[in-house]
C-alpha cells in the first residue's frame, strides 16, 4: 500500500516571508551601525572637548561628551554592567528575529539591535579599555543630557515596542483575540471539504428520488 510522504513544515528562518523580515531587520541594523559610528567619527574630529555648538538655539546643540555611563550620565561607575546589558539585548534580539513575522517588529528589532551594537562598539574601543569604553556623546538636547544616533534608535524602538505590545501585536505576526490568518483559512477548508463528504439525510434523499 503506498504510503503519503511526510510533509514537513517550512523552518522559521526558511520562511520566504520571515526571511525578507529577517534581512530587513539586519539591514537596518547596520545601517543605523554605520551611520552611529560614522557620526561619532565625525564629532570626534569637528567637536572640541565640552564646547556647544547652538544648532536650534538653547533647544539643540552639538556638544562632545564622553559618557561613562548610560542615558543621563546615569551608572557612570559600572560601565563593565552596561557592557554586559548591551550583549544580553543584543543575543535575546538575535534570538527572538528566529521568529519574525511582523514588518513593525522587525523595524523596531532593526533598531533595536543597531543602536545597542552602535554604543557597545564605543564600550570595546574607546578609552580607557575594553569593556570600559567611555560612549561618544554629541546631540545635546536642551540642557537635559547628550545623546548620539545609537540612542535615537533605541528610543524609537522602545516606543514602538510598547505600541506594539499594547495593541496586542506579537512578533510572530499574530494579534490578540486573532487566530493565524493562515491556520482559520485551512479550517475553514476543512468544513467546507466535510460538508461535501458528509452524506445526505433521509429528507435529501427523499426529495432526491422524488
Amino acid at each position: 500500500m503506498p504510503t503519503t510522504p511526510d510533509v514537513q513544515p517550512d523552518a522559521p528562518s526558511t520562511h520566504p516571508r520571515r526571511r525578507g523580515l529577517l534581512i530587513a531587520l539586519f539591514t537596518i541594523a547596520g545601517v543605523v551601525l554605520v551611520v552611529d559610528q560614522v557620526s561619532k567619527a565625525w564629532a570626534l574630529d569637528a567637536l572640541a572637548d565640552g564646547e556647544r555648538r547652538q544648532v536650534l538655539g538653547d533647544l539643540l546643540g552639538l556638544q562632545l561628551v564622553f559618557n561613562p555611563g548610560a542615558a543621563l550620565s546615569i551608572a557612570t561607575g559600572m560601565t563593565w554592567l552596561l557592557t554586559l546589558v548591551a550583549m544580553v539585548v543584543i543575543v535575546v534580539v538575535v534570538r527572538a528575529s528566529r521568529r519574525i513575522g511582523s514588518r513593525a517588529w522587525a523595524i523596531a528589532l532593526g533598531l533595536l539591535l543597531g543602536g545597542a551594537l552602535g554604543n557597545l562598539v564605543d564600550r570595546w574601543i574607546r578609552e580607557p579599555g575594553p569593556a570600559r569604553g567611555h560612549v561618544v556623546d554629541f546631540i545635546a538636547y536642551a540642557h537635559w543630557f547628550v545623546g548620539n544616533v545609537a540612542d535615537i534608535a533605541i528610543v524609537v524602538a522602545a516606543v514602538m515596542i510598547v505600541i506594539l505590545a499594547a495593541t496586542g501585536v506579537h512578533i510572530d505576526g499574530t494579534r490578540d483575540g486573532h487566530g493565524d490568518a493562515d491556520a482559520d483559512a485551512a479550517d475553514d477548508d476543512e468544513t467546507v471539504d466535510d460538508g461535501a463528504a458528509a452524506p445526505a439525510g433521509p429528507s435529501e434523499q427523499t426529495e432526491q428520488n422524488a
